[in-house]
């Protein structure tokens, strides 16, 4: 009997109209056009405006443009993974908000926590469900509307974070095609260097939390940066070493869109050339749970069949990991 493979069969992503420029935030704070794109390689960002717009509100056109391109009906999805943290809730699940929104009545769903890594971690759940003949037809999204937790002032965390959003369906195949492989980790030490203060169960919202900003993400670059730089390149190479897999049996690395050099140091541990990364930080920053499947988005029609791709994530907390997908179209 055949293995079952968990494949991607479309993608599809959503970033909000409205443009955040260097250049604007030199008049918001002490920074520079020059400043950000030495440090993060990043011109802009993309961000949600509007009264009562939450993330599930991005994630509607990303699924719906999903929906469509597969030509999908929406009562035929049974399972969505939300990758977030910026919930439009603390409760119901924003699965379950975007569910009801999208029309996927059918559907059961539950939000996924994993900082940056999130999207990974869900993509990974995503294909269990299918390899186990549970389900045929499961959407994991991937998205944040960072602008909600970032402080303004700050001029460490407001130049790297936008919001956007992605989606990506998981069929059953019965190909060498889909997941093939994962590396995943997780080390709750590393939750000191980069978290948001308040509003969980430890620090619940009160007026001194609120008038002390500390509702806002909170990070240490410099031992984030040290971390991340190291783990996420070593879990990329580990599923390559693993698998057999050499620098030129690579078509694509698509990796978290954080930090220009980290995206550099985990392709040179991976010997892979910048002609084979896949990068838009320079456009849409650091959309946490969104920057992978925008990417895949972004490539789609450059993608073949067959083709073999590494992606690799570094989150907070700290999380972080690498999947070998076999991709499983031609556009």
């Amino acid at each position: 009997m055949s293995k079952i493979h968990a494949a991607i069969t479309g993608v599809h992503g959503y970033v909000p109209d409205y443009v955040l420029s260097n250049k604007e935030l030199e008049k918001m704070v002490d920074t520079s056009d020059e400043w950000i794109l030495t440090r993060t390689g990043i011109s802009e960002r993309r961000i949600l405006k509007g009264e009562g717009l939450g993330v599930s509100d991005m994630a509607v056109h990303a699924v719906k443009g999903l929906l469509e391109k597969t030509n999908t009906r929406p009562e035929d999805i049974e399972l969505v993974i939300f990758c977030t943290v910026t919930p439009d809730l603390v409760f119901p699940a924003s699965a379950n908000i975007l569910c009801d929104k999208a029309g996927l009545v059918n559907a059961w769903g539950y939000d996924l926590g994993a900082a940056c890594s999130g999207f990974l971690f869900g993509l990974t759940t995503g294909s269990k469900f299918i390899e186990s003949g549970m389900h045929k037809k499961v959407i994991v999204v991937g998205g944040d509307k960072m602008s909600a937790i970032i402080d303004y002032t700050d001029r460490a965390t407001c130049v790297i974070f936008g919001d956007g959003c992605g989606a990506v369906l998981l069929e059953p195949t019965e190909e060498a095609v889909g997941l093939m492989d994962a590396d995943l980790h997780s080390d709750g030490s590393g939750r000191t260097f980069l978290h948001q203060k308040a509003g969980g169960s430890v620090k619940p919202a009160s007026h001194e939390t609120v008038d002390a900003r500390e509702h806002f993400v909170y990070q240490e670059g410099k031992q984030v940066f040290r971390f991340a730089v190291t783990n996420m390149a070593e879990s990329a190479a580990t599923v390559m070493e693993r698998n057999h897999l050499k620098p030129e049996d690579v078509a694509w690395l698509v990796p978290h869109q954080a930090n220009l050099r980290i995206i550099d140091a985990t392709a040179d541990r991976m010997g892979v050339g910048r002609e084979k990364i896949m990068i838009n930080i320079q456009k849409f920053g650091n959309t946490t749970n969104g920057t992978l499947p925008l990417c895949l988005w972004e490539w789609e029609k450059q993608l073949k069949k067959g083709d073999n791709l590494i992606l690799a994530a570094f989150g907070g907390g700290f999380t972080w990991g690498a999947v070998w997908l076999k991709w499983a179209y031609s556009a």
